[in-house]
């Protein structure tokens, strides 16, 4: 059997009525994928399987019948139990031009001009964009994963690149900021 990664992809939550359909706390971007009808997928602890019957949007909650769960007193014993599925290391978002936080954080991370300049370190998922955590010689430092910013990632080279952004990953000294603070105040009285 090929290797294959361990993903988290949701939580069990309440039960929903009285034939064992559950809520699910959805850890995943496919939830459509992962908890598609036959799919198997198992606690994180790895004492139990469950197989999904049915899936459904309920009022913008995902609701889920595992073959496990037979009834309400079940699926409510079920609750809070972390669900993991194997997934392919290979294996790529159906858009092109995604990827799973897995496969970027390890990625070297390359200048515009090919120079190498630190190592994705994380992947962090904020309100405005996600933004790769990236390790640097001189620290951490955030880039904003969009396109006009990264505009290449090969993940066969292990590796992707940045556009040529002055200050991208320079960190400001303490006088810079305050000078930058003291500086932008001035614009708005003006």
């Amino acid at each position: 059997m090929a290797k294959t990664v361990e993903v988290v992809v949701g939580i069990i939550g309440r039960a929903h009525g009285i034939r064992g359909d559950v809520t699910i706390d959805v850890r995943t971007d496919e939830p459509e994928r992962r908890f598609a009808v036959g799919e198997t997928l198992r606690s994180e602890d790895g004492r139990r399987t469950f197989t999904v019957t049915a899936s459904r949007d309920h009022s913008g909650r995902l609701l889920v019948h595992f073959a496990q769960l037979l009834d309400r007193t079940l699926a409510e014993a079920a609750r809070g139990t972390v669900l993991v599925a194997d997934v392919d290391p290979d294996e790529r978002p159906e858009d092109d031009e995604e990827f799973y936080d897995r496969q970027l954080i390890g990625l070297e991370v390359l200048a515009a001009d090919g120079s190498r300049v630190g190592t994705v370190t994380d992947v962090l998922h904020l309100p405005l964009q996600d933004t790769l955590e990236v390790e640097t010689d001189d620290g951490t430092r955030l880039v904003p994963f969009v396109t006009e910013i990264v505009p290449r990632v090969d993940l066969a080279a292990g590796a992707l690149h940045l556009a040529d952004v002055p200050g991208l990953l320079v960190e400001l000294d303490e006088d810079e900021q305050t000078t930058s603070g003291a500086e932008a105040a001035g614009d708005d009285d003006a």
